[in-house]
């Protein structure tokens, strides 16, 4: 007898499909507690994932924390997820970036690798490559600071792999639409 399957969520619905795409979502919001756990919430309950989460107080005097939340899902469910957004009582505005478009993003790392000898060696050339910063060494080990695009950062951390990754640390997207007007 086959056990009973519960149905999938929208965003599990949609891996199949081609038309998954990933978005980033700037949410400007009371700072007060709980507001993050709702916003959360809203995804968790909906069966939506969040891939990147960051938060942080933009303007200090209003009490206004901004949270950038990087997604994927049919463009439908994006949408979705703009309006459900909208409708939570500390959200002030939501702003897709993606589709705004020219939106700069940027994520930190913190990469440690394991190695010696010609390891050492093409770690550190890796590293001067991507621009990544020593921010601590051993004599066995070495923790790289990268700044950049999440596909610069995975492709680091890909590279770095074979030669003795050993932890990894990452911030999450931040990002701010390009120009002068506020979105």
């Amino acid at each position: 007898m086959n056990a009973p399957t519960s149905p999938p969520s929208p965003y599990s619905s949609a891996i199949g499909k081609s038309n998954v795409e990933s978005h980033t979502l700037s949410v400007l919001v009371d700072n007060e507690p709980g507001v993050l756990a709702r916003v959360v919430g809203l995804f968790s309950g909906r069966g939506y994932n969040i891939e990147s989460l960051t938060v942080a107080e933009v303007a200090h005097a209003e009490h206004l924390s901004r949270i950038t939340i990087v997604t994927s899902g049919t463009p439908e469910a994006i949408e979705q997820i703009g309006h459900q957004l909208e409708r939570l009582v500390p959200v002030h505005k939501v702003i897709d970036l993606t589709l705004v478009g020219g939106a700069i993003e940027r994520e930190l790392a913190m990469v440690k690798v394991q190695g010696k000898g010609e390891n050492r060696v093409e770690a550190l050339r890796l590293a001067d490559a991507f621009r990544a910063r020593v921010i601590d060494a051993t004599t066995q080990s070495f923790v790289f600071e990268l700044t950049g695009r999440s596909d610069k950062i995975d492709q680091f951390i890909e590279l770095m792999r074979p030669i003795g990754l050993v932890d990894v640390s990452r911030t999450g997207v931040a990002a701010i639409a390009r120009g002068a007007a506020a979105p």
